[in-house]
């Protein structure tokens, strides 16, 4: 039987990154970011990195926490409940432990130490993505060419913007310059498992934060004279978003363990997190616009900057639809 409680260790890592994502990066922030055309300074980044949030994945003899993704996990939903702006996911979710399993020695020196101490931001281009996060202040792209991995500098990569309906995550096309010193020993399936992995956990913060917003504005409107979360249409909207809200949780920690833990039922717990997290987000997303009424739609309440994130991310490292078709085939095969 698998103990899937949290350790006091890892629900205090939560707490740092809850407390430190809502004091240095709240809506007022992401408001002003989605106007802002040029990048955003790295005043919160650094401010991550002196909590030791950016070591999490990185190996203690390169200076970080030697986490694995099990300590991640509850992090990366706090990343979402703040709808976190930052490519953290991209550098400690994805880069770290890809280069920590499949970098050089030569790229293992140069990068690893420099992400933990905040002196590098890593984001990644896995095969089929068509843009990237970031990339105009990246240090490093981790990027899929015809199957393999390869750890691009930034001078040899050349970005431009692309639109995006969250101007606070900002999206690149890229070009790299790759020969054999960029080339990283494997990883392209691993970077595409763990991009599932992570991105369920993130999914799984926004829906939280969609249904606690949705929850207390249901309990301050009144109609009637009564609170709207009285009525027994609302009060089903959002209990069945928090059953598939917890469900999906549970099923992105034990992929989690899964990945830490090296599975033989990985590939499968990944697909089942991330299709469960991104129905669990699209439910919550719906329902969060249906019970803000006609606020939902302004520019002026904060809950957009959730929604938009949410959608983002749903098709990210294969939907819904995507990874259930592909556990429909893994039970044919069996």
């Amino acid at each position: 039987m698998i103990d899937f409680g949290f350790s006091e260790e890892q629900l205090a890592l939560r707490d740092l990154a809850r407390e430190l994502f809502e004091r240095e990066s709240p809506p007022s922030r992401l408001r002003q970011l989605f106007t802002q055309d040029e990048p955003r300074d790295d005043k919160v980044w650094r401010t991550m990195a002196e909590a030791g949030l950016l070591g999490i994945t990185v190996p203690e003899r390169h200076g970080g926490l030697g986490g694995d993704d099990v300590d991640l996990a509850l992090v990366l939903e706090e990343a979402g409940r703040a709808a976190l702006p930052e490519p953290f996911l991209e550098t400690v979710a994805l880069a770290a432990p890809l280069l920590a399993d499949f970098g050089t020695d030569a790229q293992l020196d140069e990068w690893l130490s420099r992400i933990a101490s905040g002196e590098a931001i890593a984001t990644v281009q896995p095969g089929g993505a068509p843009f990237v996060v970031d990339a105009d202040i990246a240090d490093l792209v981790i990027v899929e060419r015809e199957g393999e991995l390869h750890a691009v500098p930034a001078d040899r990569i050349r970005s431009s913007r692309v639109e995006s309906a969250d101007r606070a995550r900002r999206l690149f096309e890229v070009e790299a310059d790759l020969d054999a010193s960029t080339r990283m020993n494997g990883g392209a399936n691993e970077a595409r498992i763990r991009g599932a992995v992570a991105v369920a956990g993130v999914l799984n913060g926004i829906a939280a934060n969609l249904l606690d917003m949705s929850l207390d504005h249901v309990k301050s409107r009144t109609q009637f004279d009564r609170p709207v979360g009285s009525f027994q249409a609302v009060k089903h909207k959002l209990a069945n978003v928090d059953v598939m809200v917890e469900s999906s949780r549970a099923s992105a920690w034990y992929a989690a363990y899964a990945l830490t833990t090296r599975s033989p039922d990985l590939e499968r717990a990944a697909s089942v997190a991330k299709a469960g997290a991104a129905e669990a987000e699209h439910l919550a997303n719906m329902e969060a616009l249906q019970c803000h009424g006609g606020i939902g739609f302004t520019w002026e309440h904060d809950l957009h900057f959730w929604l938009k994130r949410g959608l983002a991310l749903e098709p990210a490292y294969g939907s819904a639809a995507e990874h259930r078709a592909r556990l429909g085939r893994t039970v044919v095969t069996e």
